[in-house]
């Protein structure tokens, strides 16, 4: 390529020039090419260490004038025809130009502008982001697709020189960390090592240091543990490679694949070898931390955040800290973890002014909000350009009337309790929280939604003497305290969090502020007033539209705290209906998952509707991700998590669990339901509050407190029911003394021991405990357990699904396990290089996770070929993807054009297993419909019926559509019905008839005789595919003469068969292409056993030979059709059925040694030329003219019994072929080195 010059000041150094003229030089690497020897060892070793660039381009071309001892480099080139054609252009285009100069810095200079015209010319075709990468890091991505044969869309991210460990011995090279892969290479005195990763192969990443390895990382695959040390910066390395890893993660669990976000503000000065991808990298880890910290909605991204202090009116003082602005809100967080944390809306912001400056105040600056609070920062360093940003994100901030709605919807929470608790029913749903605690009548109007207008603990509190009793003055010193707390820290969003904030959660928010401070602390607030009606168009929508999610939702209501007198009426349970029913809705992929019924019912006790909405998200998509999908992969990651802390702080007890397996079963019923479902009521709600304020931290430190606190009698046990016996008489027991709300039975009470009375442990006393033993535990450590967490789960959870999909399909393939793992991992890495390697996202987007594991992944044609033409043992050369996509049209059964993983490995078992009748049973079907003829789509459906062999995917038991299914079972429930209504009707009778319906819909064993007759046109794609399956083998010669004489035979068997099917000429009918119910032909027997299903079966074959031949004799009688359609011979009243078996072996057997010598069909005849059936655009006989004979046809028998007669052939279909070998095989080409964009990669390579 084109290099923009640069000054080369000693030209011979390690380069011998090749060519060379009064301008130019064009020179070769020393030791590149042939020989080498000591020097090319050397020079290749000095390449790689120092990252030249020579190392992948080792040709170069070099600018120079006579008297100048400067050279510029102005080309370079991978290979010598790269490199020829640039020196052939210079020659042609500037060497008589340049001699007309006389001036010499003149021709330099022309020279030089030249060059920079052709490279500006060639860049402006190119992606305005590739521009955005420094020319250094360009040349870095350049060798790492030459070296390791990545297309152009496999984008690197970073690399960095380091050592990787092979044995005891380093190998100095570069690590290269791309989007998909970890690449690393290394050459060293001849000894080179090419390392090639997944990162959807990793399993665990770890940094550590120990005697052998001095501060390395270690990355652990399925298969082996690599070791990289020396990094100049191994911190940075380390996060960025569990960033990619978290992705990879990311792509596994929800299909989420990597995109780069081009939006991101160019940096105002120039970044040296930092590429715009790792700057993106690096600014999804900042807002993600932003986010988790601040509790801020998932769209939310960081503008940027600077030092300085924030005056704190309640003690008067500057808190050192950081503050950080983003598109929606102003935070700040103090540099003591507790001191204070505020989060400032935009939308409430009225005022931003810089006050003077003073020595006691640099640099100050003012933001007034709507609530009439003023927050003080100074100290900032930057504050014009600070003020900027501020008000250009305040100009984009549309104007709402949140800031009044806060506030008239605190003081009425505020004045809740003073107002009458008698139950008033539903009003419609508004947009304004004001209206959540007045109290409207029910209204059901047409076009309202109706809806729970408050919190249904208001509406369903049971008058209790509590409220006036010492509970009750208690509750109201609660109120008290938060108010005066509001007073002096602010309320609302923009209140200062410090840890008086949580010392008064950690004595229980009081039932009245509850659903307010849980909104604040979630977050749930800022997403609810800023998305305004949101909640009730989603109502609106799904009402009266079911799904899967609906129907879990419906069987799971009434399970919802039944003890609490609010979900024992229609009003509570409605409410909870469409909170759920929403959020079903508004993300599909997590729907509904068990125990979100049992959180969302608490949830309503204390908000309305559209709160408890909000709540929900912010639980689910935030605050604890993932635990509610499908595989609860966020619940197991904090299990583990769990059983990571209970080594460290309670190692005694942690093999003790370990052994019991304790843990995995108490963890998932603790976290997912946040203890509502294992504690009373009036305690667990205590832990929901400090939860709302901590996050997942309190949960793992409250459930570390339970372990401890049972520590003697948990190691005491014999089993697990033991031990879950001890936690539940536990956590039963668990009181809240301060509950003013009167007792809820709790389900679990039936545990304790009726003996001694059960002690009691005050809920307050357990959280204190919990603080004072394990509050050490920082919200960052979580989050970097989680991720080694994660990687270890979910590749767990794929082992798992690997093992059922393997398990589910070994019963009917010929493979063993072990080679289905292996054709597993081989089909899943080439589903997921569609994900991230396509030129669309349509992979990644056909993967539904709510599907069964074995319909997860599904590849397309293409894909299919690329695994056909590697691992199939009838290569055919140029023909391969011919075949492959005839044997990918008769596996994909349903016509979407995917097929799963299933009906891929029963492709390869038809060509791997079975004796040679089976072989070529699959062989004779790929040159009939509908693998053969694609084009002629009708003729394609009607011939569908003959293939129900096995291959059908599970649950899909006949090739009938779907609506033709769907017909035919409503036929029957309809018939059932009418019989169960008519008088004496007994159940058995119903029941028979269903009976009947299942067994019809069993699969049918298809015989050889099943199989329909083969056109002259189609047996010659047959023998085509024959010829070019021979060409590489060893005796191709004595296969060439054997398919040539059977080839011969069978022509000739079809002769005389067409003497006794040749009747009166026949009349297509395509309008009843699909009835199937033509009359059966007079000439056939009424008793066969064929012709009572003759409206199935008949037809299409007619269909089928009438389409073959329907321009060429379109004048032919439907009695013929009749007669031809029998195609496989089975009616007895068939013209070829006419001679016996024995006859027709006999003929065969004849023919064998008489006629072949007569006129054996030639190799030749059948060469590459051949046209092939599925031509387009032309009917056969235009495509064969008059060597295709219309009313030939041959039987599968025939095929059969001929090439028994030849041993070559037998032994070519019998021999046995290793797959394992094949997909080893394959794993080594797809790692040799590939300039084509389709390139692709598998997995670890040592």
């Amino acid at each position: 390529m084109w290099l923009g010059p640069e000054e080369v000041l000693l030209a011979g150094a390690l380069w011998v020039t090749e060519r060379a003229n009064p301008f130019f030089l064009l020179q070769r690497r020393r030791g590149h090419g042939k020989g080498g020897g000591l020097t090319g060892l050397l020079v290749g070793t000095l390449d790689v260490v120092l990252d030249s660039s020579a190392r992948v381009a080792p040709y170069r071309i070099l600018h120079q004038t006579q008297d100048s001892q400067v050279y510029w480099a102005v080309a370079c080139g991978s290979s010598r025809k790269e490199i020829t054609k640039h020196w052939e252009w210079l020659e042609n285009n500037l060497l008589q130009t340049l001699s007309i100069f006389d001036n010499e810095e003149d021709i330099t200079t022309f020279v030089k502008g030249k060059i920079h015209g052709i490279i500006a010319e060639e860049n402006k075709n190119e992606q305005p982001q590739s521009e955005e990468d420094p020319g250094k890091f360009k040349e870095a991505e350049l060798k790492m697709r030459k070296q390791f044969g990545m297309p152009e869309v496999e984008k690197l991210v970073n690399y960095y020189s380091c050592s990787y460990w092979k044995g005891r011995v380093p190998r100095q090279g570069w690590l290269y960390l791309t989007v998909n892969h970890l690449c690393f290479y290394s050459f060293l005195l001849g000894k080179e090592v090419t390392l090639v990763i997944q990162w959807v192969d990793v399993t665990q990443l770890e940094k550590n240091a120990t005697l052998l390895f001095p501060e390395c990382i270690k990355v652990s695959t399925r298969d082996s543990e690599l070791y990289f040390s020396m990094f100049l910066n191994i911190n940075e390395t380390f996060k960025l490679m569990e960033q990619l890893a978290n992705i990879a993660m990311r792509q596994l669990l929800d299909n989420e694949s990597f995109l780069q976000d081009k939006s991101l503000p160019k940096p105002r000065r120039p970044l040296k070898n930092i590429s715009a991808l790792k700057r993106d990298l690096d600014a999804r880890a900042k807002n993600e931390c932003y986010r988790a910290t601040f509790r801020l909605p998932k769209d939310e991204c960081l503008d940027g955040h600077t030092d300085c202090t924030l005056w704190t009116p309640f003690n008067k003082m500057h808190i050192p800290g950081q503050m950080f602005v983003s598109n929606n809100y102003i935070c700040f967080a103090s540099r003591a973890e507790e001191a204070c944390h505020l989060i400032i809306p935009l939308r409430e912001v009225t005022i931003v002014e810089k006050a003077d400056s003073s020595s006691v105040l640099p640099s100050p600056l003012s933001i007034s909000t709507k609530s009439k609070m003023t927050f003080f920062f100074a100290n900032l360093k930057d504050r014009d350009f600070l003020v900027q940003r501020i008000s250009d994100f305040l100009q984009r901030t549309p104007s709402k009337k949140s800031c009044s709605i806060d506030r008239e919807w605190k003081w009425n929470v505020a004045d809740a309790s003073s107002e009458s608790n008698a139950p008033s029913s539903v009003s419609p749903l508004a947009v304004s929280p004001t209206s959540g605690l007045s109290h409207r009548p029910v209204s059901f109007c047409a076009g309202q939604v109706p809806t729970a207008s408050q919190g249904l603990l208001k509406l369903f509190r049971r008058n209790s003497e509590e409220l006036s009793g010492p509970k009750g003055a208690k509750e109201k010193m609660k109120e008290e305290s938060w108010n005066i707390h509001f007073f002096e820290y602010g309320r609302g969003m923009c209140m200062y969090r410090t840890a008086k904030t949580r010392e008064l959660v950690q004595k229980g928010i009081p039932e009245n502020l509850r659903g307010e401070l849980w909104l604040l602390f979630s977050g749930a607030w800022n997403e609810m007033v800023t998305h305004p009606g949101y909640y009730a168009d989603l109502v609106e929508k799904s009402m009266g539209r079911y799904n899967l999610a609906t129907e879990e939702i419906e069987r799971d209501l009434h399970r919802s705290m039944p003890e609490h007198p609010a979900f024992q009426n229609e009003l509570g349970i409605a409410a909870l209906r469409r909170v759920l029913t929403a959020y079903a809705f508004r993300n599909p992929t997590i729907g509904y998952c068990q125990a979100m019924n049992i959180v969302t019912s608490v949830l309503l006790l204390y908000c309305n509707e559209e709160e408890a909405f909000w709540l929900l998200v912010a639980l689910c998509e935030r605050m604890l991700p993932d635990y509610y999908n499908t595989r609860v992969v966020g619940a197991l990651v904090d299990q583990g998590i769990f059983e990571e802390l209970t080594r460290e702080y309670l190692p005694q007890l942690s093999e003790k669990m370990q052994d019991l397996g304790v843990i995995s079963t108490i963890s998932l019923s603790w976290f997912l339901t946040l203890f509502l479902s294992v504690m009373p009521f009036e305690s667990a709600v205590v832990i929901v509050d400090c939860f709302f304020y901590e996050g997942i931290k309190f949960i793992l430190q409250v459930s570390l407190a339970i372990l401890d606190a049972n520590m003697e009698k948990l190691l005491q046990c014999c089993d697990e029911g033991e031990a879950m016996t001890i936690l539940g008489r536990y956590l039963d027991n668990v009181v809240n003394r301060q509950s003013v709300s009167p007792p809820i039975p709790h389900l679990h009470a039936l545990l304790t021991s009726g003996d001694d009375p059960p002690l009691e442990i005050d809920i307050f006393e357990l959280i204190k405990t919990s603080y004072e033993k394990f509050g050490n535990l920082k919200a960052d450590d979580i989050e970097q357990m989680r991720f080694k967490q994660r990687l270890k789960v979910i590749q767990s959870l794929e082992d798992t699904a690997k093992k059922s999909v393997v398990r589910a399909v070994s019963g009917d393939i010929g493979f063993t396990m072990e080679e289905l793992e292996e054709l597993y991992v081989v089909f899943k890495a080439k589903y997921l290089m569609s994900c991230y390697w396509g030129n669309n996202r349509a992979a990644a987007a056909r993967r539904d996770q709510s599907l069964p594991y074995l319909e997860q992944y599904r590849i397309d044609m293409e894909q299919f070929k690329e695994l056909f033409s590697s691992l199939t043992p009838w290569a055919c050369g140029a023909h391969t993807p011919v075949l492959a996509g005839r044997l990918f049209r008769l596996l994909d059964e349903n016509r979407d054009s995917l097929i799963n993983f299933k009906e891929f490995v029963t492709g390869m078992s038809g060509m791997y297993h079975g004796d040679l009748t089976e072989k070529l049973k699959v062989l004779y079907k790929l040159h009939l419909p509908p693998a053969l003829n694609p084009e002629e789509t009708e003729s394609a459906l009607e011939a569908t019926s003959y293939f129900t062999e096995d291959v059908t995917t599970e649950g899909n038991a006949t090739l009938l559509s779907v609506r033709q299914e769907l017909q035919h079972r409503s036929m029957y429930l309809v018939a059932c019905s009418c019989l169960a209504e008519e008088k004496g009707t007994s159940p058995q009778d119903y029941r028979y008839y269903l009976r009947m319906w299942a067994k019809e819909k069993e699969n049918k064993k298809e015989t050889i005789k099943d199989l329909p007759k083969m056109s002259q046109e189609q047996f010659i794609e047959l023998c085509k595919t024959l010829y070019n399956m021979f060409s590489e083998d060893p005796v191709e010669q004595e296969l060439y003469h054997a398919i040539a004489t059977v080839a011969s035979l069978l022509l000739r068997i079809g002769e005389v068969g067409k003497k006794f099917s040749n009747r009166p000429t026949r009349k297509s009918e395509d309008c009843k292409a699909n009835s199937g119910q033509d009359p059966v032909s007079e000439e056939e027997s009424p008793t066969s056993e064929q012709s009572q299903n003759s409206a199935v079966e008949q037809q299409p074959q007619a269909d089928h030979e009438d389409k073959a031949s329907v321009d060429a004799q379109p004048e032919k009688t439907q009695q013929e059709n009749q007669t031809l359609g029998d195609g496989s011979g089975e009616g007895q009243g068939s013209p070829l059925q006419l001679l016996s078996d024995d006859e027709t072996k006999d003929d065969m057997s004849m023919s064998s040694y008489s006629m072949v010598s007569t006129g054996s069909l030639q190799c030749e005849d059948i060469a590459d030329d051949t046209v092939l059936v599925g031509c387009e655009g032309s009917s056969a006989a235009a495509r064969y003219g008059s060597t295709i004979d219309t009313d030939w046809s041959i039987s599968f028998e025939q095929i059969l019994a001929s090439m028994l007669t030849e041993a070559a052939l037998v032994n070519y279909f019998e021999k046995k072929v290793n797959i394992l070998q094949k997909i080893k095989d394959q794993k080594k080409v797809e790692r040799q080195f590939s300039s084509s964009s389709d390139y692709e990669l598998s997995s670890a390579s040592g």
